[in-house]
């Protein structure tokens, strides 16, 4: 039985660009342009007529642009948004941020040399780019002052695949995704599987006795870094490690983002260093973290596992070994099933292990994985995280 297309709503004020899009996208039966728009304006317009699967939006319009178009699509017609503009490219990490946190799934830098040159490969990876946000969630953005994310809306069609590349910010190569199942265990629960509040005597003094929290991510990771990180005080009495997903050149837009959106210090965790509490660190790029038997930050260029340097679960086995039921990991959204090996050696070893919950990831791919194993003790919304470890970790140290 034939698939039906994935229906795009095309929104750009530039003719020339929109007869090439349709080109590129009309080549594949898979697509159905349903609706085009040359403001964001007339695109809002457009939405609820033709109900569009994903949205393909320019960033510089007139009357809207595609930042202030994002926020009002998500916040009334939340939908995958695929951003595509010369205003992405790999040095427009401030950008390119500001569009994630504001709804956007994805961007596309428009090619400098012009399509033509290599309109192939430009077809191939606009179309799997589109194929892929076509089976995320997404949500209802409220703005600022207006309530927390609510009103969560799956993308009809397709099942998250597994996404054989890093996250959803350009990349410059990336082959069709297939389909991931997994086998969900019986014990499975959308929310925690040990109450949150009132603890047990031996569920608190496991928290109290917590040295360092280890947070892995890949789809949608910046926005659920974000959404943990930025209410973390400034006196957070443990240091934080994160391991993101992300395109060669953009790691440093991140932590420059994270670092103005934050109340700690972010930065690339230098080799030789103890982790200090109170700052997030993250590895250079194309580097695995681990400890040294001094539990300095180490670090490798070992190949690389479930297909990513750095590794979530490099990261999560190091600190296993190194601070075993002192340690508390985190697995964020994300495809593939990287992290959850590492997650469950830190359940081996006695530390607290959290993973996002299905409602709120944008592909719950590396959670579900983890859960799969049995490895995550609780299982959590993105906005539910932060609070209990400010709750668990600095209650008790006051």
């Amino acid at each position: 039985m034939n698939k039906k297309p994935i229906r795009v709503l095309l929104v750009e004020d530039s003719p020339v660009a929109l007869m090439i899009f349709k080109r590129l996208l009309g080549s594949t039966p898979e697509i159905e342009i349903v609706g085009t728009a040359g403001t964001g304006i007339d695109g809002l317009e457009l939405i609820p007529q033709v109900h569009p699967h994903v949205i393909c939006t320019d960033l510089h319009m007139p009357k809207m642009d595609g930042l202030e178009f994002t926020k009002e699509v998500m916040a009334k017609f939340p939908c995958p948004i695929l951003v595509i503009s010369s205003s992405v490219q790999a040095e427009d990490t401030h950008t390119v941020f500001n569009l994630l946190k504001a709804g956007a799934v994805d961007v596309f830098p428009k090619p400098r040399q012009g399509v033509m040159g290599n309109f192939e490969a430009i077809r191939h990876e606009l179309i799997s780019k589109i194929k892929v946000l076509s089976g995320v969630t997404v949500f209802t953005l409220h703005r600022r002052g207006a309530g927390h994310r609510e009103t969560l809306r799956s993308s009809p069609g397709v099942v998250p695949p597994r996404n054989p590349g890093k996250i959803l910010i350009p990349e410059q190569k990336r082959v069709d995704p297939v389909v991931q199942r997994v086998k969900i265990p019986p014990s499975y629960t959308p929310t925690p599987r040990y109450p949150s509040a009132p603890a047990s005597p031996d569920v608190a003094a496991s928290f109290r006795g917590v040295k360092i929290v280890a947070i892995g991510a890949s789809t949608g990771g910046p926005q659920a870094l974000h959404t943990i990180l930025s209410q973390l005080p400034p006196k957070f009495p443990v240091p934080v490690i994160c391991v993101q997903h992300i395109s060669e050149g953009f790691l440093k837009g991140l932590v420059d983002w994270l670092g103005s959106e934050c109340q700690l210090p972010v930065k690339i965790a230098p080799a030789g260093e103890r982790p200090q509490p109170g700052i997030i660190y993250f590895p250079p790029e194309q580097k695995h973290l681990e400890f040294d038997n001094q539990g300095r930050f180490l670090y490798s260029s070992m190949d690389p596992v479930s297909g990513h340097r750095p590794s979530v679960t490099v990261m999560f086995n190091a600190v296993a070994k190194f601070y075993r039921r002192a340690a508390l990991g985190i697995l964020l959204t994300g495809m593939g099933r990287d992290g959850a090996d590492g997650m469950l050696e830190l359940f081996k070893q006695g530390g607290i292990t959290i993973a996002q919950n299905e409602g709120s990831c944008v592909v719950f791919g590396m959670p579900r994985e983890a859960i799969a194993l049995n490895a995550a003790q609780y299982i959590l919304p993105i906005t539910e995280i932060a609070p209990m470890l400010l709750h668990r970790l600095m209650s008790d140290r006051h």
